[in-house]
């Protein structure tokens, strides 16, 4: 019982995260007028969260082996909760983009260790499970941001927005002090830094560059869905339903979608969703209907997040998966700090909001390639890597 309330709490991080990353999306077209922020501002304000994670995902992975997951994953709740209070007292983008530093290295913390934690609970079919409960438990934050934030901005300000972006993480702090003991096997590993091997750091570099297209391309979606269909005319109960249907219907389609990779490969189960994605991304860019295109971006286009990071969580062995997880993050938050950017600028060039789904497709379909290249260099014979 005690893994599955482990769970429960690194998957209530996971939705804390989701909302309190897509707060500056869900708020952007009030925090445009109010501030007079330029997309590629704009952009910024939203790439603040990932830029330190550049710097200290490496780091907090090895802390992670030398003080033991329980104290670093809690410290970095702690982080996410702080900058939440320093966004909301900041007065302005200066202070918002400060608090979301604070907050991006908790959050760096908790996603480092989490995958990490996974594996030392649960193998074969349970790691895949427990894996794509973690990953789709993000886009239920992102979503829940979409109906809750505008609300909340509107009747008590855009400061009690970012407030209310602490209190999940609080909770799940509290759950996860409560539940979590480490392994035997985790207890049992050596307090030192460990390197993995030429081989393992290849891979997980590769593995990163795969989850940061792939997270880069969803997180463009999300965040210029609102300022493009707000442009549109569009309502805010409509944007709430596209939002709502691309996210949360993540949940059963990452869940599902564990399940067809054992069965089809996750090569296929790959390709049919990233195409899916990249094309509902561009049909909500270019064309009407919005919801139809967010059901191809919310349910076919979100049954590979899974196979992608037990991909990057297995590349390594358990010894090293402390490490090897935060070279994996490393890369990511490289990427995750330059895509929002790129986003805000196509959306400069393209004079509008839409510009920014456009290069969100783009990012997107780069997880085929670099999947291929994993796959090609990888031993192990798993039916994450093989059909």
């Amino acid at each position: 019982m005690r893994p599955w309330i482990i769970l429960s709490a690194l998957a209530l991080a996971r939705i804390a995260f989701g909302y309190q990353f897509q707060s500056v999306a869900s708020m952007g077209p009030d925090l445009i007028a109010l501030f007079g922020l330029s997309y590629s501002a704009f952009g910024s304000l939203i790439g603040a969260f990932m830029l330190a994670g550049v710097f200290v995902a490496l780091p907090l992975g090895a802390m992670g082996r030398r003080f033991g997951d329980r104290w670093v994953l809690s410290g970095g709740l702690a982080l996410m909760v702080a900058g939440a209070v320093v966004s909301a007292s900041g007065g302005g983008p200066a202070g918002i983009a400060t608090g979301r530093t604070i907050s991006g290295i908790g959050a760096v913390a908790m996603i480092v260790l989490q995958g990490k934690i996974i594996a030392d609970f649960f193998t074969g079919r349970h790691f895949m499970l427990a894996i794509a409960l973690s990953v789709c438990s993000y886009p239920i934050g992102v979503g829940m941001a979409q109906l809750i934030l505008p609300p909340i901005l509107h009747r008590f300000g855009w400061q009690a927005g970012f407030l209310s972006a602490g209190v999940m993480t609080a909770l799940a702090l509290v759950l996860f002090l409560a539940s979590y003991r480490p392994t035997a096997q985790a207890a049992a590993v050596a307090r030192g830094f460990a390197w993995p091997s030429r081989k393992e750091c290849v891979l997980l570099m590769i593995a990163g560059l795969i989850w940061t297209a792939y997270t880069a391309g969803y997180a463009g979606y999300t965040a210029y869905i609102p300022a493009t269909l707000s442009a549109r005319g569009d309502s805010l109960a409509l944007i709430a339903l596209v939002m709502t249907v691309g996210t949360w219907g993540n949940v059963p389609a990452t869940l599902y979608g564990g399940d067809l990779a054992a069965r089809f490969g996750g090569l296929n189960i790959l390709l049919l969703g990233t195409l899916s994605l990249a094309a509902g991304i561009v049909g909500t860019a270019l064309a009407g209907w919005p919801v139809a295109w967010s059901v191809l971006v919310g349910i076919i286009g979100a049954i590979h997040p899974g196979v992608i990071m037990a991909v990057g969580t297995l590349s390594a062995r358990p010894e090293n998966r402390a490490v090897g997880m935060g070279i994996f993050y490393t890369v990511y938050y490289i990427g995750g700090t330059i895509g929002p950017l790129t986003c805000g600028w196509a959306a400069d060039v393209y004079g509008g909001p839409a510009g920014g789904l456009l290069m969100s497709a783009v990012l997107a379909t780069l997880v085929v390639p670099l999947f291929l290249w994993h796959r090609a260099l990888a031993q192990h014979e798993t039916m994450l890597v093989r059909p």
